[in-house]
């Protein structure tokens, strides 16, 4: 597939607000494509289209990341089944996290997954996620942990990833890599370019051979304290039409 792929428009098939989610969850695979958090076609970032069915939207398996539109978004309800005609279809391991989470967590409204080197690397520190840096301490809070029980393909595995869950934003999937919720596409960007910074930053700080410093307890306790905000719907007005702003300079074509 290509870039150039001609895929029909479905702009006059779905609701305008829908039609926005689309854009908006196209824009979240092209700007982690930009930030080289991509993995071929192997991570998946869904969104719950609004209404009561519970239907989402994820990308169709074979794409890369800087290829996804609007209208190649595959949607699929939670036993994993296409509810609109597309000529595409789903990895099976991104169905198993995704659905888990949409239909556990009326939050989730977007969940973001990636497999970055520096992720990965701390996924299989036994420590995890150390208060390092300032985006380590401010995430503190926000983070669950899910032990590796092989590619999620057994669907008996979304009970225990959605216990491990619980409510926090942020998971790091043991041995596997990061994953980020939020209430919308902007949000679960947000925190997840928090979280691959922290990851980042704690990889390079061990990596230096140095004695690491580590915060004092006042200093961690005032961070999390701080933290109670982060990720709430509101941070991303600004940052997230910069963000859309700097794609459009690149490539507009995540639109269609």
């Amino acid at each position: 597939m290509s870039a150039a792929l001609e895929i029909q428009s479905v702009q006059d098939r779905v609701s305008a607000e829908e039609w926005k989610l689309r854009i908006d969850l196209a824009a979240t695979y092209r700007l982690v494509a930009m930030h080289g958090w991509d993995d071929m076609i192997f991570t998946h970032i869904s969104a719950r289209v609004p209404g009561p069915e519970h239907h989402f939207l994820i990308n169709p398996y074979g794409m890369t990341f800087d290829e996804i539109t609007a209208s190649s978004l595959v949607k699929i309800d939670l036993e994993g089944n296409i509810v609109m005609d597309s000529p595409f279809f789903v990895n099976p391991a991104g169905f198993t996290i995704h659905s888990a989470l949409h239909e556990a967590r009326e939050d989730a409204h977007c969940v973001l997954h990636v497999h970055t080197d520096d992720g990965v690397g701390v996924s299989a520190q036994e420590g995890g996620l150390l208060p390092l840096s300032q985006q380590a301490l401010l995430l503190q809070p926000h983070i669950a942990y899910h032990d590796y029980e092989g590619v999620a393909l057994n669907l008996d595995e979304r009970e225990r990833l959605v216990k491990d869950m619980g409510d926090k934003k942020l998971m790091i999937l043991r041995n596997h890599g990061t994953l980020a919720t939020g209430a919308s596409c902007g949000l679960a960007f947000i925190a997840i370019y928090f979280l691959e910074r922290a990851c980042s930053a704690q990889i390079r700080a061990m990596s230096g051979g140095a004695k690491l410093n580590m915060p004092s307890a006042e200093a961690i306790a005032t961070t999390s304290e701080q933290s109670k905000t982060l990720f709430q719907p509101g941070i991303d007005a600004l940052a997230w039409p910069g963000l859309l702003r700097k794609l459009d300079r690149v490539d507009t074509s995540y639109k269609t």
